[in-house]
């Protein structure tokens, strides 16, 4: 199956042409991001995602939910491959909290994409579900500043005993102080394939050790603030890094909260662990 492009493209609000520019994958990164919420509600229900891609077509663009990085990202590169991109898929290590000498297992997808006449390939990422993620694409290349308003992010090189350079993403966020730079996962260019994405997902959505299989995460970036509901808690941090939190009261709040404020609706009936 071919992803309906016009389907995809109408879900995320864009319209503009069709050519594998600079210009284009940033537009569309950025609302796809805007478009489609983060969610791990699948795995929180007792079942993990499938990844083939008409269940990512019914469920993030003709159905009323979001997905988590698995998701996102193996809808974006069908989407951009029909754009006349060229993408391939990586895989990261989470940082964000991450103690001293933790090693965590690669479990976030990512990729790189290739714009035809350009030397330098594209770190593109719609799936990464914290307010650190990236609105839009980065050159691969370190020490060079993206101010995607009103986030900023970099990339830079980290010592390791691998042959390939391990790469760090980097936000700066608003409100942080001067040089606050904080990592948020590390990767190489090592090309993974779908079946790999199969095994990891199937970890992610289903050990009982696995954050995803246990608590409820969903985001959505709005233009002007970030939304996070994790558990019962609601947090909005506005453009200026100012933020409200409050706790929901019961489960009805919660999918009330879901449906009005991510755009997320659950099948009549649906009852939430917990």
């Amino acid at each position: 199956m071919t992803l309906d492009l016009d389907a995809y493209l109408a879900r995320i609000g864009w319209t503009g042409e069709r050519r594998p520019t600079a210009e284009v994958l940033r537009s569309v990164h950025r609302a796809h991001l805007l478009g489609i919420p983060f969610e791990n509600l699948d795995p929180v229900l007792g079942r993990a995602p499938s990844l083939a891609l008409p269940d990512l077509e019914a469920k993030l663009v003709r159905g009323t939910r979001g997905g988590y990085c698995y998701e996102h990202n193996t809808l974006f590169a069908a989407a951009l491959t029909a754009l006349g991109f060229r993408v391939t898929l990586l895989t990261a290590r989470v940082l964000v909290g991450a103690e001293p000498g933790d090693v965590r297992p690669r479990t976030h997808m990512l990729m790189l994409t290739e714009v035809p006449g350009e030397q330098v390939p594209w770190v593109t990422d719609v799936g990464f579900g914290s307010i650190g993620s990236l609105l839009e694409p980065l050159p691969l290349l370190a020490d060079e500043e993206l101010r995607d308003a009103p986030r900023r992010h970099r990339l830079v090189h980290a010592p390791h005993d691998g042959p390939l350079e391990l790469w760090k993403l980097q936000a700066n966020l608003p409100g942080a102080a001067d040089g606050g730079w904080e990592d948020q996962y590390a990767f190489t260019v090592e090309p993974f394939q779908a079946p790999d994405y199969e095994v990891i997902n199937w970890h992610v959505a289903t050990n009982p050790r696995s954050p995803f299989s246990r608590d409820l995460y969903v985001q959505r970036t709005t233009g002007g603030a970030h939304l996070s509901l994790t558990g019962r808690r609601l947090t909005e941090t506005a453009a200026d890094g100012t933020r409200k939190e409050r706790e929901l009261a019961d489960e009805d709040e919660v999918l009330r909260v879901l449906a009005d404020d991510f755009g997320v609706r659950l099948p009549e009936g649906t009852r939430l662990p917990g």
